[in-house]
């Protein structure tokens, strides 16, 4: 029912910095990151509501920042001094209402020198 584009990946150096956006079809009460590299989980990144209230994984914290545009559809995540295990692909997902969760086809961030 909701569908998610995200955009922004690529391959930086460590240290460097990413802004990711996220796209949905229709307007979301909230949104969220997610990554998962090989062989691992997806894990959760960050999230954040229509009210703006923001939080994070212990290790993206103080580097990255989700924010939301002035469209109620769209997201972002800055990610800055980034590191080797920051890759991943990165996952947008939308929540528009409770027990609903739409995800995004992903997008590959890799960090290396």
């Amino acid at each position: 029912q909701v569908q998610l584009v995200e955009s922004g990946g690529g391959l930086v150096q460590p240290g460097g910095s990413l802004r990711l956006s996220c796209a949905a079809s229709r307007n979301t009460f909230s949104f969220g990151w997610y990554r998962q590299a090989p062989g691992n989980q997806r894990e959760w990144v960050a999230g954040i509501t229509t009210g703006g209230t923001a939080n994070y994984e212990d290790s993206v914290k103080g580097r990255f920042t989700i924010s939301r545009g002035t469209a109620e559809n769209t997201v972002y995540l800055q990610m800055n001094s980034l590191k080797p295990e920051d890759t991943a692909v990165y996952y947008c997902a939308a929540t528009p209402r409770v027990g609903a969760t739409y995800w995004g086809q992903g997008t590959q961030v890799t960090v290396s020198s």
